[in-house]
């Protein structure tokens, strides 16, 4: 181990931006609340039952691409709607128009609310580039360079592989590997030579799916051993304390 945390064979690190880097989980988790809670309230009438942002969230629709998470929640309620096409209009009954209801509600967040970092993340990346490691950003987010750009963070990431970059190259998202592994290629590294650092329990699963050399959880919302059950070599509440966590057994 070196004094990162991370084994010595370790030289890219692969960061999630929501509840990794950025406190925009929650932001996230608000926007789809108001957002399935409207759907939902005129669909189901008197029978509403209502988005848990904390269980819901999580289960759901946490590190998946927009889309996917519409499918997935609403079909855990019974609910299928048409595809539509990705440019449908926020009042559209379709899986892209409920998408991009809840994205026109996070970028109205994100503006009015403004963004922030975790500083014990953007102190630890600033010491992983320092000991000569590579980086990347890997978000299902389209919003991904605004969010950076909000916070000051871009220039500690060499490449970024959002939700945008992921629809041009057609990369299914997480739990599919595809997104980080096409981060550690342009970073010139094999996955056993990158670590992935990620809070949701679908980034877990891709960092197994893909064969990873080591996979960090982030533990924001007390779901330890959620993160370990889906493949977490170590698991940290803050990034700050990587190097003084238990191992896996």
């Amino acid at each position: 181990m070196t004094h990162l945390g991370l084994p010595a064979h370790i030289r890219a690190c692969l960061f999630d931006l929501d509840g990794v880097v950025t406190r925009t989980a929650v932001v996230h988790a608000a926007a789809w609340k108001e957002t399935f809670d409207a759907f939902l309230r005129e669909r189901e009438g008197q029978r509403f039952r209502p988005f848990d942002a904390g269980a819901d969230y999580a289960a759901y629709v946490d590190g998946l691409p927009r889309a996917d998470g519409v499918r997935t929640f609403l079909a855990a309620r019974g609910i299928h709607l048409p595809e539509g096409d990705p440019d449908d209009p926020p009042d559209a009954p379709t899986v892209h128009g409920v998408g991009n209801r809840k994205n026109a509600l996070l970028r109205e967040k994100i503006r009015t609310g403004g963004v922030e970092a975790y500083d014990g993340t953007l102190r630890y990346i600033e010491a992983v580039r320092a000991r000569g490691l590579r980086t990347a950003i890997v978000s299902a987010s389209a919003n991904c360079r605004d969010v950076l750009r909000a916070v000051g963070a871009g220039h500690l990431f060499d490449v970024t592989v959002d939700g945008i970059v992921a629809a041009e190259r057609h990369l299914p998202g997480k739990p599919r590997p595809d997104t980080f592994l096409a981060a550690a290629h342009e970073l010139g590294v094999a996955p056993r030579e990158a670590a992935v650092f990620e809070d949701a329990l679908a980034g877990m699963d891709a960092g197994r799916a893909g064969h990873f050399g080591y996979v960090v959880g982030v533990d924001r919302t007390g779901q330890a051993a959620a993160l370990y059950a889906h493949g977490a070599d170590r698991v940290v509440a803050s990034l700050a304390d990587l190097t003084g966590v238990t191992h896996r057994t």
